[in-house]
């Protein structure tokens, strides 16, 4: 298994009693969506929980094989109106793109129909009256109805016969209120025909309007983040018996296999070197930034990177026993315990939906039996009119629309400073966070090694410059990464390197070359003193160097070629750590400003976290932390009542951002932390992380003013309907002026103002 396929969501996970489906779902727009398929699933006999997730348009469910199929379960999503996606993650991406064509497509047709139908209508205001003019307005209110809005009652249809009341259910009851007053107005001159079929028209063409709206913000977001994604290969280089190397298949590896890993590739499989040494970067799979030297007999995990040496492993864990299974194992546990966010517009649906269906069964029982109590005879015409002006009174197009526009505006905005929001929960969320929890390697450091400090012993003859050119010039022909650091350096000051004879390596040790007739040593103060060199006054700063985390390398010079005997000198030592970020500080800083604790999460050592966390001014630390515990420490937090971000980049940091309230990726991460994250930080500047929360409390704010205008419209519309005054042409003209509002508030300047 590669990191690549962690994010396949289509998976069955077998236990004792029950089995588990993960499923990618497309198609989903909002709460309502998550709340149908709950019910629609839940409801099965055998199925014995579902989860769905809104944020990575996936479902969970755990069912009875015994009773139900996986294409049973398959086949209800489908019924309901929703699309399976392929577990591929590049044909889930053209799918999703054919949707969004799709959706475009049909609101392009309705678009027209609703133009010709507006046409009309302002001709029939102006006083003109032509005999086509009424089968035209039928015709169009058909075809958009039952034509481009099928799949929309497709999907009314089998969420109602199920009992499930949601925002499809809404559009339809309205849409045909107005085909039934139309029909009911040809016979009956009471009832404006024209009005009712031109208002079926216009609401089912903004509900297609919502809904392309909806799924633009996410296949956007999607497609950015999918220029991000490096797919890792799915393959090993089998050694077979003959000694023959084949390009195998992982899935097809097992136990006890020989493969090959050269330099600058991805460790596949979990395993034991048979032959060769290497530096080995674990970083994104314990969070030590700084690699690891590795021979014949270590252990190695699949997800690190080889750096600079070709080993042969021996495999030892595959499948459900490796370490990426187990991530994935993580990584499915924290998405299903992940904390649900209804968002602000779907609380108000899920009242205002069977408000409007309480209203409108109210107007028929006024205009009836109240009638009748009060004049003796019971109106009909007024009570299926009133009860018909609800229900297009009550469609919430506006309602619907207030959080897609706020988020295309959020995200666009954003957008401009590098911040990829993919996910509509996030801006509902971000207000509320009270954590920020950081991972600190390649998050708050930058996640390579780097000279941050050189002390030079004051009786060698050299400063700082002269000490690392001449570490530099011995380093030049060593791979190692601590080596390439060194020279990067030296590069970045443009110093003058010498050249050298006789390089020699002592593999975990250090390096040697012969510079100007002397023999210098470069590499760990063990490695001096095994050659006879004592620290002297630099022991003091080698262990304060190391107490900070750092590495220490030292350099020494013995004169002639090195014989034995012969007199050595220490002269100075360079500190080589994960640099901070230049603004990790400040991003910490601003995060407290707003009142929000940090909180550093890491799998490196302890001795290094708290020497990052000290630097930066992080206000908790927790350090060697395995990545299964890295994701129960965030439920902890949320157990405790917090709302929590989590910021990482390596694999090991997955399932803390999938259990987070949101969680943030750094651009440059590895695939399944990108694939993890609500939010993706595009560059590296940590202050994006601020700039996330106040968009996105901005972006709540624009949504409370969309929701506020757009119910002041159907809020007051829905009960005024209920007397029977309010035409349907009055009901379109709110319908069209709450949308307008909602739209000129969103991108056209502010009708509120904006308070943070």
């Amino acid at each position: 298994m590669t990191a690549q396929t962690l994010t396949q969501t289509d998976a069955q996970v077998s236990s004792p009693t029950t089995e588990k489906l993960q499923v990618k779902v497309g198609g989903m727009a909002c709460s309502f969506c998550t709340m149908t398929i709950e019910k629609a699933l839940g409801r099965m006999d055998g199925v014995e929980a579902v989860h769905v997730s809104l944020a990575h348009e996936e479902t969970l469910i755990e069912y009875d094989p015994a009773k139900r199929t996986p294409t049973e379960l398959r086949d209800t999503l489908r019924q309901i109106g929703y699309t399976v996606r392929d577990t591929d993650k590049v044909r889930a991406y053209e799918e999703q793109q054919a949707e969004l064509r799709k959706a475009r497509n049909l609101l392009i047709i309705a678009g027209v129909f609703t133009a010709i139908t507006l046409v009309i209508m302002i001709a029939r205001w102006s006083g003109y009256r032509e005999p086509w003019f009424r089968p035209t307005m039928i015709v169009l209110a058909l075809l958009t109805v039952f034509g481009t809005g099928w799949h929309i009652l497709t999907m009314a249809w089998q969420s109602l016969r199920r009992g499930i009341l949601n925002q499809h259910v809404l559009l339809e009851f309205g849409a045909f209120a107005g085909l039934l007053g139309g029909w009911i107005g040809i016979y009956n001159p009471v009832f404006p025909a024209p009005e009712f079929f031109s208002v079926a028209t216009f609401i089912t063409t903004y509900h297609l309007l919502s809904g392309w709206a909806s799924l633009l913000v996410r296949t956007k977001a999607s497609e950015a983040v999918r220029q991000l994604l490096a797919l890792q290969p799915a393959t090993a280089h089998l050694i077979l018996a003959d000694g023959r190397e084949v390009e195998a298949p992982i899935e097809g590896v097992q136990p006890g296999d020989r493969v090959r890993v050269r330099p600058g590739e991805s460790i596949p499989v979990d395993g034991r070197i048979l032959s060769g040494q290497s530096a080995v970067d674990e970083s994104l799979v314990t969070g030590e930034p700084i690699p690891v030297d590795k021979q014949t007999g270590d252990m190695v995990i699949g997800g690190s990177m080889n750096q600079n040496g070709s080993l042969v492993i021996e495999v030892s864990k595959v499948g459900e026993e490796s370490f990426l299974a187990q991530v994935a194992r993580h990584l499915e546990e924290a998405r299903a315990m992940k904390p649900g966010v209804l968002a602000l517009a779907d609380r108000v649906l899920q009242w205002f939906v069977p408000g409007v269906l309480i209203f409108g069964g109210a107007a028929i029982l006024i205009w009836t039996l109240g009638a009748w109590l009060v004049t003796g005879e019971p109106d009909w015409t007024r009570a299926v009119f009133a009860a018909l002006a609800v229900l297009v009174m009550g469609y919430p197009c506006a309602l619907g629309m207030a959080t897609p526009l706020a988020m295309i505006r959020g995200g666009g905005e954003a957008a401009k400073r590098g911040i990829l929001i993919r996910s509509g929960e996030a801006f509902q969320v971000l207000k509320e966070i009270d954590r920020v929890v950081m991972d600190k390697t390649g998050t708050l450091t930058k996640g390579h090694p780097s000279v941050v400090e050189i002390a030079v012993n004051p009786e060698s003859g050299h400063d700082e410059s002269s000490l690392l050119a001449l570490a530099a010039s011995v380093e030049l022909a060593s791979e190692h990464p601590l080596a390439r650091s060194i020279v990067d350096a030296a590069e970045e000051q443009e110093l003058p390197l010498d050249d050298f004879d006789d390089f020699t390596v002592t593999p975990g040790r250090g390096v040697t070359a012969l510079i100007q007739g002397k023999t210098i040593l470069v590499g760990s103060p063990r490695f001096l003193a095994e050659q006879g060199v004592d620290l002297g006054g630099l022991a003091p700063v080698v262990e304060r160097m190391q107490g900070e985390g750092a590495t220490a390398i030292t350099v020494a010079e013995i004169a002639g070629d090195g014989e034995a005997g012969a007199a050595g000198r220490a002269l100075g030592v360079m500190a080589i750590t994960d640099a901070i970020k230049p603004d990790a500080a400040q991003a910490v800083e601003q995060l407290h400003q707003v009142g929000i604790e940090t909180i550093m999460l890491t799998g490196d050592n302890r001795r290094t976290a708290e020497a990052v966390a000290a630097a930066v001014a992080i206000d908790q630390v927790f350090a060697e932390v395995l990545p299964g515990e890295k994701a129960a420490k965030v439920r902890e937090l949320q157990g405790q009542g917090h709302r929590v971000i989590m910021v990482g980049d390596g694999i090991n940091d997955a399932p803390a951002l999938m259990q987070a309230d949101v969680g943030m990726a750094i651009g440059a991460g590895a695939d399944i932390a990108l694939e993890s994250a609500d939010v993706v930080l595009t560059g590296k500047r940590l202050t994006a992380i601020v700039d996330a929360y106040d968009i996105g409390r901005a972006s709540y704010n624009k949504t409370v003013q969309n929701l506020w205008l757009a119910f002041t419209f159907n809020g007051v519309g829905v009960p005024l309907a209920v007397t029977g005054l309010v035409t349907p042409i009055w009901a379109m003209v709110a319908m069209v002026a709450s949308v307008s509002a909602v739209l000129l508030n969103s991108f056209g300047g502010r009708l509120v103002r904006n308070e943070d």
